[in-house]
């Protein structure tokens, strides 16, 4: 699955782009793995009908390739003009809570959740030039959100590299494909060691009996 495929007009003004999106993208131990920088942030941009798309994004994923994080800013310009920002987090939340964005320390913002869905929920907000010049000049960003048990959740996202990537040039498709397809294989060599690892616990149980 691609950006080209993903980013309908519809979808892209809707809380399931960048949803949809984190789930194509790689982890940094795939990008490690093939020579390439840590993921952090970067920006990809399509032409969608007569809207041109750019999203500047950051993923944080567990080794299992869990989601914990995902962050992404949408900029939508040409026959529809929009900003918006969304954030994706885990399923199982609070709702009402939302999710608290907090910058270098400073006063939260509520992102109010707009869809939930089996392996994730996702909160959206307008973007608008005050928290795009927060985040510019900001060291990290803290994003949390409250679990079903109502324990806070907060997860740190560094904001090294956050202006270079939104005003910087997008990433190719080419090499973001290429980086799908080795997350894939990544995620297919560990499910198959998992496999391999029960199987030995199995049968050494059965020895055992």
């Amino acid at each position: 699955m691609t950006f080209t495929s993903i980013f309908t007009r519809q979808a892209l003004l809707s809380a399931l782009a960048v949803s949809m999106a984190a789930g194509a993208l790689p982890t940094a131990a795939a990008a490690q793995q093939a020579g390439r920088p840590p993921q952090g942030w970067f920006k990809v941009c399509t032409k969608q009908e007569d809207n041109d798309v750019c999203i500047v994004q950051n993923l944080m994923m567990a080794n299992n390739g869990q989601l914990i994080t995902a962050v992404g800013l949408i900029t939508v310009q040409g026959k529809v003009n929009r900003r918006i920002m969304q954030v994706s987090v885990p399923s199982a939340r609070l709702i009402p809570s939302g999710i608290q964005m907090q910058i270098d320390g400073g006063k939260a913002q509520k992102l109010d959740y707009a869809i939930c869905m089996p392996d994730k929920c996702v909160a959206e907000v307008l973007l608008t030039d005050q928290m795009l010049g927060n985040l510019k000049k900001g060291g990290e960003v803290v994003f949390t959100s409250v679990n079903f048990q109502r324990a806070p959740n907060p997860i740190k996202m560094s904001l090294n590299g956050f202006t270079g990537a939104f005003d910087g040039e997008p990433i190719e498709q080419s090499k973001l494909e290429e980086r799908q397809r080795l997350l894939q294989e990544e995620m297919q060599k560990k499910a198959e060691e998992a496999r391999k690892k029960l199987e030995e616990a199995q049968k050494a149980a059965k020895e055992q009996q």
